[in-house]
């Protein structure tokens, strides 16, 4: 009987005998490969070339922030005046606007998703002014699929109505942790009453789904904490579960300087409430998904794993990752065809590119043949957790065992590892492997092979 793609086995001593830090793979090549070389002529080819009569993606950054949660490293704005975003607003038009001169017709919108930040720092005429601008230039299916990150302190119940009529039919809610001592640590105190809140009114208003986010190595956090928490996540029955790897690097992201060291769990702990949590929600019946995501079984993320339909995209795991992304607001990254592009990252600088009247682009990446592989293989690894050779058959001039010949001979030792079964025209990956997927992916990375690459990677587990 084949072994369900879901299942997972943790292994302690084989976590702790690999590299412990590499690329989520949101995108391949990583953003570290980007430069600044490349030009908003680029994207302006690019978008005339491929965008019109396939349904796209679009992602709104929002960089405004009400307070500053201590572990975070997005590119944010900490204001309680929500005023500044009248004029930031006005230049997420103009941007849409010089997009637009380069496609034709309004594009079917696949997908939308606003990050941030925090995108409910926006009133609601401020909110209604964006979509009816997402309006002029998409077209809005009834089965698209809209998200909107949510943090649950400034939202009401009447808020989230709002959001559903709006368009909005999914939400991802930030909830990190439900420990008193651990929220106060960071700077993000959040009742659980006023996230049932908010998950109650979006199942009222007929969102489709609900995924919460939680981090596990924040300080003061213990395996029995944590445990709590995940009692208190299960009874609000979200339909996915994020569980990130908290990286305290106080040397790159000022607001962890506020975090005291001393409470932040060891490793050793930090893999025991990993462990407890993988336990804990595969036996309430949540599905693994992949790297650190969780569904229930008719949760849409999962029906695609099972259908071999599972995708990646800069906001994860999806559904529609084969649709090309584009990306508006300060520092968005956006993925036209064979193209990546990224916007200005400073606020001042995005908005003097869009008064000159050119698109704010800060650096991006054209993938050459080699590119475009390697992003399907880790594509299908990190998805599909396993390679089908044969599927690579018509794009590669050699069979895939010999152009990857050197992969090859690191993927044996893999196997000896017990991560991955090799067989003649096939690489499958065990229920040991599937949760160090990074590791097994990181094999094809072509820059990581030849240490072309500073960049600070967070932890794989």
């Amino acid at each position: 009987m084949k072994t369900p793609r879901y299942a997972i086995e943790f292994d302690r001593a084989l976590i702790a005998s690999l590299p412990s830090l590499g690329p989520r793979y949101t995108s391949y090549p990583t953003a570290d490969r980007f430069c600044p070389e490349f030009t908003a002529n680029q994207l302006q080819t690019t978008l005339h070339q491929h965008i019109g009569s396939k349904p796209v993606s679009l992602y709104v950054h929002i960089p405004f922030c009400n307070t500053i949660c201590y572990y975070c490293g997005c590119n944010k704005i900490i204001t309680k005046d929500t005023t500044r975003a009248d004029r930031y607003i006005q230049y997420l038009d103009k941007e849409l606007a010089l997009l637009a001169k380069h496609w034709t017709g309004k594009p079917q919108l696949a997908q939308l998703h606003f990050g941030g930040g925090t995108p409910t720092f926006l009133n609601t005429e401020q909110l209604n002014h964006i979509f009816t601008t997402i309006r002029k230039y998409f077209t809005l299916t009834i089965d698209g699929e809209y998200s909107i990150e949510i943090d649950p302190r400034n939202v009401s119940a009447q808020t989230v109505a709002f959001l559903g009529k709006l368009g909005f039919n999914r939400m991802s809610v930030g909830i990190q942790d439900f420990n008193p001592t651990v929220q106060k640590a960071v700077n993000r105190v959040q009742s659980e009453a006023e996230t049932r809140t908010v998950i109650e009114a979006a199942r009222n208003n007929g969102f489709h789904s609900i995924s919460v986010d939680l981090i596990y190595g924040l300080p003061h956090q213990s395996e029995s904490s944590m445990q709590e928490t995940l009692q208190h996540i299960v009874d609000l029955q979200p339909d996915r579960i994020a569980m990130y790897h908290y990286a305290h690097l106080p040397h790159l992201f000022k607001p962890q300087r506020r975090i005291d060291t001393t409470a932040v769990p060891d490793s050793t702990t930090k893999l025991d409430i990993l462990q407890n949590t993988i336990h804990y929600l595969l036996e309430n019946g949540y599905i693994f998904i992949g790297m650190d995501h969780f569904a229930k079984p008719e949760d849409e993320l999962a029906i695609a794993l099972a259908e071999n339909r599972l995708q990646r995209n800069f906001q994860g795991y999806s559904t529609h990752a084969d649709c090309d992304l584009i990306a508006i607001g300060v520092s968005s990254i956006g993925k036209i065809a064979d193209i990546y592009s990224q916007n200005e990252k400073e606020l001042n600088a995005y908005y003097q590119a869009l008064d000159e009247n050119r698109l704010p682009v800060l650096r991006g990446y054209q993938l050459n043949a080699d590119d475009l592989l390697r992003r399907r293989v880790i594509q299908d690894l990190m998805c599909h957790f396993e390679l089908n050779y044969l599927d690579y058959t018509t794009i590669l001039p050699q069979p895939f065992q010999h152009y990857f010949a050197a992969e090859m001979t690191d993927l044996k030792q893999l196997a000896q590892l017990g991560l991955v079964e090799l067989s003649t025209d096939k690489l499958h990956v065990t229920p040991k492997g599937r949760l160090l997927i990074r590791n097994i992916a990181m094999i094809f990375d072509y820059y990581l092979r030849q240490k072309r690459t500073a960049a600070h990677y967070s932890r794989t587990l």
